[in-house]
């Protein structure tokens, strides 16, 4: 389970998460959650070794859309072979922002293009921090089949 599921009157079930993060020194943080760490890009100047705020961001919005293919792919009996989201977000300085977020999502499958739009709908429809970001900034995308080569 990836949250604490809690009963709120006239809501049923919640799921809820927990993340701590600490300072290490002037250019890393880690977070960490249930056994996992993630070291944080929290220096002024970037790190290289590790994701910065907005790019764990665009992680999370990645992570959400393939676990809601996997979760989606059983249920439409979707067939397929790999999956791979790239993102491009768009960040404004002043106020500072993510104002854009666009994705592809590639599909490895041999599914019709209708059955692959299906599959686009539902990962929109049902993605919990794919919807959360989209209430706050442009989120929009396309899914195509991985290319033979």
């Amino acid at each position: 389970m990836t949250g604490i599921a809690t009963d709120l009157p006239g809501t049923g079930k919640m799921l809820e998460y927990r993340v701590a993060a600490r300072r290490i020194d002037a250019s890393v943080s880690l977070a960490v959650a249930k056994n996992a760490e993630i070291a944080l890009d929290t220096t002024l100047d970037g790190r290289t070794d590790s994701f910065n705020p907005v790019e764990l961001l665009l992680a999370a919005i990645a992570a959400c859309m393939i676990k809601g293919i996997e979760r989606v792919a059983p249920m439409l009996s979707f067939r397929l072979r790999g999956v791979e989201v790239r993102l491009h977000g768009v960040r404004q300085d002043t106020p500072p922002k993510l104002v854009s977020i666009d994705y592809e999502l590639i599909i490895d499958t041999d599914e019709t293009d209708h059955r692959l739009a299906l599959l686009h709908t539902n990962v929109r429809k049902y993605g919990t921090v794919s919807n959360t970001v989209a209430a706050g900034a442009k989120l929009e995308g396309s899914i195509r089949r991985t290319a033979n080569v």
